[in-house]
């Protein structure tokens, strides 16, 4: 094993109430890449800033290897002292380092160089210092929410840098699917301490729910050996002075731990209030288009938008999601074609820039919109500090100013207050910013269970493919042009479909290029009309190799549920998830290969 580059051990960093950091430790070594996961306000961030040498702990061993170079992407770049974005990234390069990665990492994340930093958006200024602290290639990268603001062609190229980068990595980031790409190993933030698990994200949720199960259990133990000894105390024999006293001693100090014990925060409790129902049809566009001087932004586009319908808006920073979805929702009007909404729409609107955070606000006042302390939520009065309470803010809150609140808390805000008002229509630009996963699990559930109509736009793949029954998305999406489609499915979905439709147009083009002669020939090959045999016999098949696929994954899935096994068995624990998580690869791409042999055999017969 290599020694450590970067080494925190004991941490513990307190801001006048309960601690924050109690006891954490970070260990990184050559190479690691390692996810830093828990909850909102767990101190992940604050963590990175003592690895980074921004915040100083009260106390505990912070170790960096003398030749190590660190980078921390900051949240809010300092660009005071340059003219152009290019001179800040070029100013984090060190003796040696390249200065041409920096053009070629700011083209990647859509930037010139040439930017007045003055001028920069909150989510180009992000991708400013992600360039900065790429450029160098430093022996240690500390990434904090790297993916905000970023558009899903860019993230997906991130990855690539990151999976290939020689920089051992330490990452913040809501993005299941981005963490599951780049991680090898999992450190968990929890009430101040700390967990590492080396494996990447995708099995840390399975270890996770064993180790709460198996604090569970101990805590049930210790209880009941708390109740055996009260018994004797009370009941048994009389024995030596100095025996009861040190069992005595021992109860109490068993008492201290069990009142002591800070369980696991709590999770979101939350639901949608009920809303009148709107009318079945809830919006039509018929050949909507719209334009900004010689840019084209829409197409003619027409989509009907039925009550239960749950639709994602994809597609590159710039292409016109946001612009698409206010033409849909009524509030900018298209320069030609109509837009029809249906009829009793209540609308809950999540904005994507926070706008309708007052910062000088109260949580309380913001909640209520100034009318006391009460709100009322599905018919019922509820009182603010209760309604807080399960949205994890603690009652000392509501009178505090939304300016103290972290990202994360900002956005968990607005859910609770787009939550607390009766509505059918759920439109969400970018909701999942900033949430932690668990609240992103809340947010899953709700959307996937909302009785009403849903429109959102977001990067978060895992997110798409949870919830939403169709996407729209570019028809180039790398250059978009205006031109939009919708997509039955999620968005790996959209991708086998349009995986399908350009092989198809590629053997198209194929066949047009053959000679005439050629075609007119038996032997050349002229049009399909039917599946191969081959192609029959797997789309037969496949269903019955993934309902198999599928029953295994169960068998293995109930093992792992056995509270005790990853204590009692480690290596047979490890087995099962790498077994799942290799049938899970399996599945997939056999449902890949069967929505593509279905597509096909539609088209032939169609």
């Amino acid at each position: 094993m290599a020694p450590p580059i970067l080494k925190l051990d004991d941490i513990f960093l307190s801001f006048g109430g309960a601690p924050l950091l109690a006891g954490a430790a970070l260990q990184i070594e050559p190479g690691d890449k390692i996810c830093l996961v828990g909850r909102n306000g767990s101190g992940k961030s604050t963590l990175l800033k003592i690895a980074a040498g921004l915040v100083e702990a009260q106390s505990g061993e912070v170790f960096r290897h003398p030749s190590s170079t660190v980078r921390y992407l900051e949240q809010a770049p300092d660009f005071a002292g340059f003219n152009t974005v290019q001179a800040y990234a070029e100013a984090g390069l060190g003796p040696g380092d390249d200065p041409y990665r920096v053009t070629y990492l700011l083209s990647h994340l859509g930037l010139t160089g040439e930017e007045d930093p003055k001028t920069l958006s909150g989510g180009e200024s992000r991708r400013a210092a992600l360039a900065r602290v790429l450029a160098p290639e430093p022996d240690i990268l500390l990434l904090d929410e790297p993916t905000n603001h970023l558009d899903l062609p860019t993230i997906e190229w991130l990855e690539g840098e990151l999976q290939k980068t020689r920089s051992a990595l330490v990452l913040i980031s809501h993005d299941r699917r981005f963490l599951e790409k780049v991680s090898t190993a999992t450190v968990w933030l929890d009430r101040g301490t700390s967990r590492r698990l080396d494996r990447g994200f995708a099995h840390f949720e399975a270890w996770r729910d064993q180790v709460l199960e198996a604090e569970e259990l101990e805590q049930h133990k210790l209880g009941k050996a708390i109740e055996r000894e009260e018994h004797w105390l009370r009941y048994g024999v009389t024995a030596r002075r100095k025996r009861n006293m040190r069992r005595l001693g021992e109860l109490q100090t068993m008492r201290s731990q069990y009142r002591g014990h800070k369980g696991p925060q709590g999770t979101v409790q939350a639901t949608v209030s009920d809303a009148q129902e709107s009318g079945k049809l809830v919006i039509e566009a018929d050949k909507i288009t719209k334009s900004f001087g010689d840019r084209t932004i829409v197409m003619p586009f027409s989509i009907r938008v039925h009550r239960g319908d749950c639709i994602g808006l994809v597609g590159p920073n710039g292409a016109g999601k946001t612009t698409l979805l206010k033409m849909l929702t009524g509030q900018l009007s298209p320069d030609s074609g109509t837009i029809k909404l249906g009829t009793n729409l209540e609308i809950a609107t999540l904005d994507q820039k926070r706008e309708d955070l007052d910062p000088e606000n109260t949580l309380a006042n913001y909640l209520t919109d100034g009318r006391g302390e009460n709100l009322l939520v599905n018919r019922e009065q509820r009182h603010v500090t209760g309604y807080m309470k399960e949205f994890l803010f603690q009652p000392e809150q509501a009178r505090t100013p939304i300016k103290s609140l972290s990202g994360g808390e900002r956005a968990r805000l607005m859910l609770a207050r787009i939550l607390s008002r009766p509505a059918n229509l759920l439109i969400l630009d970018e909701p999942t910013n900033d949430l932690d996963i668990e609240t992103l699990d809340l947010l899953q559930e709700i959307v996937a269970g909302f009785p009403g109509t849903v429109i959102l736009v977001s990067h978060d793949r895992d997110f798409l493919d949870r919830t939403v029954t169709s996407t729209i998305a570019p028809a180039v999406p790398d250059a978009p042009d205006g031109r939009w489609i919708e997509y039955a499915g999620g968005y790996s979905d959209m991708l086998a479909q349009r995986k399908g439709a350009l092989e198809e147009r590629k053997r198209a083009e194929k066949a047009a290029e053959k000679p005439k002669t050629q075609e007119a020939a038996p032997s050349a090959g002229s049009a399909k009309t039917k599946l191969s045999f081959k192609q029959k016999f797997a789309l037969d098949n496949l269903p019955k190799e993934m309902a198999k696929a599928e029953a295994e994954i169960a068998k293995r899935e109930q093992a792992m549920a056995d509270p005790n096994l990853f204590t009692r068995d480690a290596a047979a624990f490890n087995r099962l998830a790498a077994e799942m998580e290799k049938l899970r690869s399996s599945l997939t791409k056999m449902e890949e290969e069967w929505l593509e042999l279905e597509m096909l055999r539609e088209e032939l017969e169609g």
